[in-house]
């Protein structure tokens, strides 16, 4: 069970992922090609997603996403779920990446440790000048909590922070780190 179950769970999900990512994009092309070629879907859906990337990263684009950004961050709902989802894809890749220091947060004389990343080193647009955000994801989820912190209560720890957002929604039970 300890080997079949997480193997199984993982092929299955990548089997109905990559079965539904066919289906959608396979649809392109059933008006050019009467024949079922698996994997189509995949490889078009991909090269699609790869094309858009090139085409806003290119230099004349930028305008169009400026204004495009404008227009979706002025509509009350769509600005509060669009700006969301674009600072939380940026936390973990691209320029401005907010889940590289990871840290341990100490609660108070109770000896319970938190572990999770620094995300603003200063927080004194609340006029919190002695404190920290931290952001702690949950076990098993893809959620978490944000805490604010006295910066004596956290300690940056030396480990590469893949393996530490790994180690912390494993619930613990991962391991291999690198020191940093």
């Amino acid at each position: 069970m300890l080997i079949v179950f997480p193997v199984g769970a993982t092929i299955y999900l990548v089997a109905i992922t990559m079965d539904w990512l066919n289906s959608i994009f396979a649809d392109l092309f059933l008006g050019w090609i009467n024949i079922e070629i698996p994997g189509l879907g995949i490889i078009t859906g991909f090269l699609f997603i790869a094309l858009i990337g090139y085409v806003f990263n290119r230099a004349f684009t930028k305008p169009i996403v400026h204004i495009f950004e404008r227009i979706i961050t002025k509509m009350p709902l769509v600005s509060m779920i669009y700006t969301s989802l674009k600072d939380l894809t940026e936390a973990f890749v691209g320029e401005r990446k907010k889940f590289n220091q990871p840290a341990k947060v100490t609660f108070g004389d109770t000896g319970v440790i938190r572990f999770g990343f620094i995300t603003q080193d200063s927080l004194e647009q609340f006029d919190l000048a002695d404190e920290v955000a931290v952001y702690c994801p949950h076990s098993y989820n893809f959620s978490g909590n944000l805490y604010v912190v006295p910066k004596e209560c956290v300690t940056p720890v030396k480990i590469d922070s893949t393996d530490f957002m790994r180690f912390i929604v494993s619930g613990g039970v991962t391991g291999g780190f690198k020191k940093i």
